[in-house]
């Protein structure tokens, strides 16, 4: 069984995206399934999840998923949380394990990732995907967290996060107000998941994600997503809400 999942709260608003395909994946685990069977019932993932045994040894995990189109999976919350990614970001999932297969097969598994397997690994583990205005975009690039969450606070309700990294969504099961993404901006209309799933496969590329073009943001601090925010003296705790640093 894969241990931890009664812990979810599927009540919580970052997980709104995630919680059909995980409830069901839940109750199968909870029926009895392995984590692996759990998964591969739902038929929505590009590729069949296996026990993590069946990964061959000195075998790189991301080549060895291009190649077979098996996903090694462990019990438990972490690869829970990448499984249900691949059922509903089937494409972005994809891209990445294609970028990531071509790195390796461009120059090998090195002891040190290299920038654009390093932002692959951070995009997978902890990116954060987010539509918003303009000014939103402008008060997060500069780290200026009052006027972000505080003077532009109605903007808002214009704005869509959705978490995308299976290790953030595992964190966040505990919540704690230092857990902080690596926002990836989403330009454009999109209305659904399978939209913005398309738009971010097409958008991912080797060159992009080597300049690292993430902005970190503490997620509690997002509003209507934790009810201490309400207080602003919430966004005063300079040990998260960090200024940005100058050269």
């Amino acid at each position: 069984m894969a241990h931890g999942l009664e812990a979810i709260d599927w009540q919580a608003p970052w997980l709104a995206p995630w919680r059909e395909a995980g409830q069901s994946v839940a109750r199968a685990v909870g029926e009895g399934l392995a984590l692996h069977q759990a998964l591969n019932r739902t038929q929505a993932a590009p590729v069949r999840f296996v026990p993590q045994g069946e990964l061959p040894a000195g075998e790189a995990y991301d080549r060895y998923i291009f190649n077979s189109d098996c996903c090694p999976t462990r019990e438990g919350l972490h690869d829970f949380f990448n499984g249900i990614c691949w059922i509903c970001f089937p494409r972005t999932k994809r891209r990445l394990n294609q970028l990531q297969a071509a790195e390796i097969a461009a120059v090998g598994v090195q002891p040190v990732r290299g920038p654009v397997r390093d932002a692959l690994t951070l995009f997978d583990e902890n990116a954060a995907l987010l539509q918003a205005p303009e000014p939103l975009w402008q008060a997060l690039a500069q780290r200026d967290w009052r006027r972000l969450f505080v003077a532009l606070r109605p903007l808002w309700d214009e704005a869509r996060l959705v978490l995308f990294g299976h290790a953030l969504l595992e964190k966040l099961v505990c919540p704690r107000k230092a857990i902080t993404a690596h926002v990836y901006r989403v330009d454009g209309t999109i209305h659904s998941i399978a939209e913005l799933d398309a738009w971010v496969a097409a958008d991912l590329g080797a060159a992009k994600l080597a300049g690292k073009p993430f902005a970190p943001l503490p997620v509690l601090g997002v509003p209507g997503w934790w009810a201490e925010n309400q207080n602003f003296c919430f966004y005063d705790d300079s040990l998260v809400f960090r200024p940005r640093r100058t050269p």
